[in-house]
């Protein structure tokens, strides 16, 4: 996440970077640079550019620096406001033959467009070497390979359809966690009467999106809500679950914060956190921004997964991509940083601050809070976890889908059958 916008999560499908390939005259991968034989008289750098912004995620992102250093190595940091800024940064780099030796991206099928446009190179050599699918889950593995072949290095699982609530108000209304949205929508309308902000939010409209995803898991299930999260199946969205799902939204708007200029998802969080909000619906990098400002699970807040949802995770798989280089030096940095990313004492410091699990499984339980411990149940069983909808769909679907939910929670004026309509024409853009 970032405190000017969510880390949004949209999928490659990137016409700007294609475009700027095509005019890359020289992009060929070298033979790898082994591990095995490092040029010690070469300082290993790295430049990382990167959209983590936020006060915990600075200070996550750094768990990986001060590793980098402790090897000797010189890290040159490359923040961005967001993933768009990134991307037409890296995009005008790679144009013109200097890209930067390491990008944070994700593990999604969306992001195989990378390495199948030549982008990126593989770090089988690091993969292979380490024993990554020993420990990683199947499904991670699928997400960051390409043709076999292994091209990311994942740094952590977020979840996005995690609750989060204040124990104050919680414990001084006496109320009980909620279960069901009937359950949910009694407890926002005593948080109201009580004076408090029943649902936080900041000013993005892609934090609708999730309370929205949440809603409609609850109605469709897994096997339908895949197939119209990823576009596939656009009468999907005309389903009758679809206006019951529009509902529910409908019912909640009267009680979730109305969007102010400025705000943050992370200030959202951390109202929640300081007892002025009664719930906040946010992936697991809220648990970061909490920690990052000393509040502390089930003393000031409480987490439980979202109404409907409690046996999935909406899984995020942060990770690293490495641009083609042919500077020998440069390739043999790419493949220590993948190997430092999957440290286990990496692993478990940098998950500790960014609010996330461990991607790796072998990791000892106990190292984990209440929180991770549902994460990883979860991530370890088969049919588990599903792609959140926003590294499914196509950007320019996914936005216009976020444009219609945020459109319909603040026009009292538009009905669920519009919306139902609205969103089955976006998803036949496809």
């Amino acid at each position: 996440m970032t405190t000017t916008t969510h880390r949004h999560y949209s999928p490659l499908r990137c016409a700007t970077l294609a475009f700027a390939i095509s005019f890359l005259p020289v992009a060929h991968a070298q033979p790898s640079a082994s591990l095995a034989a490092p040029n010690s008289a070469v300082q290993p750098t790295v430049e990382v550019i990167h959209f983590w912004v936020s006060q915990s995620e600075k200070k996550a992102l750094n768990v990986y620096r001060q590793a980098w250093k402790s090897l000797g190595g010189k890290w040159n940091d490359l923040p961005t406001k967001d993933k768009q800024a990134e991307l037409t940064i890296v995009s005008d780099r790679i144009a013109n033959g200097y890209p930067p030796t390491v990008m944070q991206w994700f593990g999604n099928e969306g992001s195989q467009e990378l390495p199948a446009m030549g982008v990126v190179q593989d770090i089988e050599e690091v993969a292979t070497a380490d024993h990554w699918r020993e420990f990683l889950p199947k499904n991670v593995v699928d997400r960051i390979s390409y043709k076999g072949r292994v091209y990311f290095a994942p740094t952590n699982l977020h979840a996005e359809n995690w609750l989060w609530t204040s124990r104050k108000i919680f414990d001084q209304l006496k109320l009980p966690s909620p279960t069901s949205w009937d359950s949910l929508l009694d407890s926002a309308a005593k948080i109201k009467a009580a004076g408090y902000i029943p649902i936080a939010r900041g000013s993005g409209t892609w934090e609708t999106s999730l309370i929205f995803h949440d809603i409609i898991y609850s109605f469709y299930g897994a096997e339908a809500y895949v197939r119209l999260m990823s576009g596939s199946d656009p009468q999907a969205a005309m389903k009758p679950e679809m206006l019951k799902a529009l509902g529910i939204l409908r019912r909640l708007s009267a009680f979730v914060e109305p969007a102010k200029p400025g705000k943050t998802w992370a200030d959202a969080t951390l109202s929640v956190g300081r007892g002025r909000a009664g719930m906040q619906f946010m992936g697991d990098w809220a648990k970061g921004e909490l920690t990052e400002a000393g509040l502390v699970a089930d003393k000031d807040f409480r987490c439980t997964l979202a109404p409907g949802t409690e046996s999935i995770y909406f899984v995020v798989v942060d990770a690293f991509a490495f641009p083609i280089t042919s500077n020998a030096n440069d390739r043999r940095s790419q493949l220590l940083f993948a190997r430092q990313v999957m440290n286990t004492d990496n692993q478990l410091a940098f998950n500790r601050v960014k609010g996330s699990i461990p991607v790796r499984t072998d990791i000892q339980r106990n190292n984990l809070d209440a929180c991770g411990k549902i994460g990883l149940d979860l991530i370890s069983r088969k049919g588990g976890q599903v792609a959140v909808q926003s590294l499914t769909m196509p950007s320019q679907m996914s936005k216009g889908w976020t444009d219609v939910v945020a459109d319909f929670l603040n026009d009292s004026k538009m009905t669920p059958e519009s919306a139902q309509r609205q969103l089955t024409e976006v998803l036949m853009q496809k």
